[in-house]
């Protein structure tokens, strides 16, 4: 099965270069919808599904290679390569951007640049790291989300989301959580939030773009700020916007801040 089909790939806009949107968990293609008319008139829009999520083919999901994040990666590359696209600017929201940033590092001539909302390289405090959890508070999330997928979506999606004044959002985003395969969700959970990519970042050379949302508990401003100190050629914008989807609360902070950057 080609690249194209089982990640469900759409290609739109009137430019030339490609911008590629990756969403974060649980999410799928149309968490983009609000960004991508600001670009279109400029890039070739790259969207696509990360297999188990949206309209991919489940079919295709390998446990054994979706088990690190190099996996997803893989499949990033796959996608370039199959539409021959080079210099791309590569927009990763949460998980999807250290995918973005493995993707980069394996083929760093098809990146031009690389904007990344919310990242994290380690979700677990270590020594001196603070990711934002204790071991003990990813076991236990874990575990919640194993034993009831959709309970845990419904009390963590909101949460995750911010903006409790706004409550369809948590509403969009629960509801987003509960039409991905829940057993592929289960491993991509683990896979997430077990990963530990700090010894990558300081090899990336390509360009970056970090958006730190104010308030955000799944990547608090001090990893922000590491993964900003980590990178050698990066650039930090502290938005206003609060949660760790700015993509659907905060659109125009996001465009303006990306296009500033681009």
């Amino acid at each position: 099965m080609n690249a194209i089909k089982r990640n469900n790939v759409k290609v739109l806009g009137r430019g030339k270069k490609a911008m590629l949107f990756a969403h974060g968990y649980g999410c799928d293609q149309n968490m983009w919808r609000l960004i991508t008319p600001a670009f279109q008139d400029d890039y070739q829009i790259v969207l696509f599904d990360h297999v188990g999520n949206g309209q991919s083919e489940i079919s295709a999901y390998n446990r054994t290679k979706y088990s690190s994040l190099k996996g997803y990666a893989e499949d990033v590359l796959e996608i370039c390569r199959e539409l021959g696209v080079k210099d791309v600017v590569f927009v990763g929201h949460s998980v999807s951007a250290m995918i973005g940033v493995l993707a980069a590092l394996e083929e760093p001539d098809r990146f031009e640049k690389l904007v990344l909302i919310g990242p994290s390289p380690c979700y677990i405090n270590h020594d001196d790291y603070v990711g934002g959890f204790s071991r003990g508070d990813i076991e236990e999330l874990l575990e919640s989300l194993d034993s009831n997928y959709l309970g845990w979506s419904s009390t963590m999606a909101p949460v995750i989301m911010g903006n409790p004044d706004r409550p369809e959002l948590g509403a969009e985003l629960t509801n987003s959580f509960c039409r991905t395969d829940p057993e592929i969700a289960k491993h991509f959970a683990h896979v997430t939030f077990l990963s530990d990519n700090r010894a990558d970042l300081p090899k990336l050379k390509t360009p970056s773009l970090i958006l730190q949302c104010s308030q955000d508990v799944i990547a608090p401003e001090c990893v922000g700020e590491y993964v900003h100190r980590t990178l050698a050629n990066s650039r930090l914008v502290v938005m206003k916007a609060t949660g760790h989807c700015p993509n659907l609360s905060a659109p125009e902070e996001t465009i303006a801040a990306m296009k500033t950057f681009l």
